[in-house]
């Protein structure tokens, strides 16, 4: 079932300086499915960040149409609804921290959404033990690594009790400890709760880990498909100047030099595996 569906969108603002319309997405279609993990790729201005922005209606489409759980994000009468279903991490998680101690900070959305204090407890402290920060709930959270303040920002989140989270880059700021944090709680967020997971990333081999792989370029969709459908697609992709995982790129070079080795390898066990043969003829 579609969770999230996009028909024919465009969207276009005012350049402050011409005063002309910048157009920044044109008739996209896509759609989401409840309790998918999907990695939104593209280089900068490809049009990512505004899309996945139109899925929670901090942006309303110019032209088509946003559904949300077949609720339309231009009817204003289920405005709050469709963002206590849908929620956003931003890529600085020093944006979204507004309060001076942790557990202060993750009961903002659900007070904001009229929640009764002893449920709001609940959901505070559930939140935090999911993404195993329940130890520094008293803490002050400009004393927390950058790793461990953006899964506050995913707890604060998680207490609204949103079906999607949509994340913007929010590894993009952090060291790979960090990194390593933030992923395996959306991936276990995933997994076993069954929240919808949009992941926009300039990793590729965070994309790897997804279900499904949307690319955009200019605008629009390139291509979508499985992981491996997506990064067998080399050539194209590094036609509009987007990477591919390392592992992929190594065997890409290796077949391009007369190698007999297999299509696509995702990961370092793949790379590994088709390498190995090679190796023991040596």
């Amino acid at each position: 079932m579609d969770y999230i569906k996009a028909d024919n969108i465009s969207f276009s603002y005012d350049e402050p300086e011409t005063e002309e319309q910048h157009e920044v997405l044109s008739g996209v279609t896509l759609s989401i499915k409840k309790g998918e993990f999907v990695a939104l790729l593209g280089h900068n201005g490809s049009g990512k960040s505004t899309i996945a922005k139109t899925f929670n209606a901090m942006l309303l489409p110019s032209g088509g149409k946003v559904y949300v759980d077949h609720m339309d994000t231009l009817d204003e009468s289920v405005l709050y609804e469709i963002r206590r279903r849908v929620g956003l991490v931003l890529q600085n998680p020093d944006n979204q921290l507004v309060a001076s101690v942790v557990e202060e900070d993750v009961a903002f959305g659900p007070e904001n959404l009229g929640v009764p204090s002893a449920e709001i407890r609940q959901r505070v402290d559930d939140a935090l033990k999911a993404v195993e920060m329940y130890d520094y709930r008293l803490n002050a959270p400009y004393k927390l690594s950058g790793g461990q303040k953006q899964r506050i920002a995913i707890a604060g989140i998680i207490a609204m009790q949103p079906d999607c989270i949509v994340l913007d880059e929010p590894t993009a700021m952090l060291d790979p400890r960090g990194r390593t944090e933030v992923l395996d709680t959306i991936h276990r967020l995933n997994e076993e709760k069954g929240i919808t997971i949009v992941l926009i990333t300039h990793y590729m081999d965070e994309a790897v880990e997804a279900d499904r792989i949307i690319v955009m370029d200019n605008g629009g969709i390139l291509t979508e498909g499985s992981p491996r459908e997506v990064f067998s697609q080399v050539e194209l992709l590094k036609q509009h100047q987007l990477d591919v995982p390392q592992a992929t790129e190594l065997i890409y070079r290796l077949k391009a030099g007369g190698f007999d080795l297999p299509d696509c390898v995702l990961n370092i066990d793949e790379c590994v595996a088709a390498l190995e043969p090679l190796l023991n003829k040596a």
